[in-house]
């Protein structure tokens, strides 16, 4: 499916010319990540909440918890559901109406990297063996789009799960005493899965890529890992990757990976 593309053929042919040369527009260096600025407890109606910076970029995630019935292949474990929504207010490439494909692609792309890492204790979340469980809400809303939601979103969804708390349960009439919160977190493991997204744009590899990079660029590959393990891969866009192009992908995305790590550390604890 084609994107929706604003940045004009001049600026992309400039903004070619100066990755050709090892250079990009904003100073950074192929692999570095613009400045990452989070807050958390942003909504008081929500289990927990953060607002994510990456330079311009911005997103909002808040955590809701509910209680349903478990899936027939999962009788024993909790649910989660990811959604996203990219606000017109957020970008003039948005409209308002039903989730179309980058939405959808979004919430999916952050539901496995949180899935397949079992970076979430379902089985946990288990009230009552084949008929109620806790499900996992992670909503996400785009604020300003400035280039890599993917990214925003993916580290916005790890620290509102971090920083979350559990609801208080009424077991007696079997409801959620919402507003109430407990001490106790949600269960999750000690290894913290990451998302990182690789853009190609010419010859050249970077990582968290400006709008205007974002729109001139032709394959993109994220990957979800925890301590250099990988458990998620998607690739996006249409051009292919060769296998030593792919090789590089994932040594840049190891060594962005401890970075970003080091930066949002202190929200994860």
């Amino acid at each position: 499916m084609d994107k929706v593309q604003t940045t004009s053929n001049m600026t992309g042919e400039r903004i070619r010319k100066y990755l050709s040369e090892g250079k990009r527009f904003d100073g950074r260096k192929m692999e570095e990540f613009r400045d990452i600025i989070i807050e958390t407890g942003i909504s008081k109606n929500a289990e927990g909440s953060v607002r994510v910076k990456i330079g311009k970029t911005e997103v909002f995630v808040g955590i809701k918890m509910g209680i349903g019935v478990p899936y027939p292949d999962s009788p024993d474990k909790g649910n989660m559901m990811v959604t996203a929504e990219l606000l017109p207010l957020s970008s003039p490439r948005f409209e308002t109406g039903p989730p179309k494909f980058p939405s959808i692609e979004l919430a999916r792309v952050i539901d496995r990297g949180i899935r397949e890492s079992k970076f979430i204790d379902f089985e946990k979340l288990c009230i009552k063996e084949g008929e109620k469980v806790w499900t996992v809400f992670i909503d996400i809303y785009s604020i300003n789009d400035d280039g890599n939601l993917l990214d925003a979103a993916g580290i916005g969804a790890i620290t509102a799960l971090k920083n979350a708390k559990m609801p208080k349960y009424d077991e007696e009439n079997e409801k959620i005493l919402y507003g109430e919160l407990t001490n106790e977190s949600i269960p999750l493991s000690k290894e913290i899965p990451i998302s990182i997204t690789a853009h190609k744009i010419g010859d050249n590899l970077i990582i968290d890529p400006t709008r205007e990079e974002e729109d001139i660029s032709k394959t993109r590959v994220t990957i979800g890992s925890a301590d250099g393990i990988i458990s998620s891969m998607q690739k996006g866009e249409l051009k292919e990757l060769s296998i030593e192009e792919f090789n590089k992908v994932l040594d840049l995305i190891t060594k962005v990976e401890r970075d970003v790590f080091k930066k949002i550390e202190k929200f994860l604890k």
